[in-house]
């Protein structure tokens, strides 16, 4: 338990983070499965620009410490293979 008015502060700061951190996230989560949906669905056009209004989500978590940049890399990697296997 927070006793001094420093760490009363501290607690409240990191409680507030704590939620906008996970706001931040599930976002990202929603673009990177709005992009899925359109792969699985087959679509080649609509996935590709779900894909392209993704990456600059994706890529914005990084600079702001919400995802490491290789989970990011990775998983833009693996749609971007997803939806050009679609196009062939």
């Amino acid at each position: 338990m927070a006793n001094t008015p420093q760490s009363k502060k501290r607690a409240r700061q990191n409680e507030k983070n704590r939620k906008h951190n996970a706001s931040l996230r599930s976002m990202a989560r929603t673009y990177m499965k709005k992009v899925q949906a359109k792969i699985d669905a087959g679509n080649y056009e609509e996935a590709q620009k779900a894909f392209q209004e993704a990456q600059p989500v994706m890529d914005s978590m990084v600079n702001k410490g919400i995802f490491p940049k290789n989970k990011v890399a990775r998983h833009k990697s693996r749609l971007s293979t997803k939806i050009k296997a679609l196009k062939a």
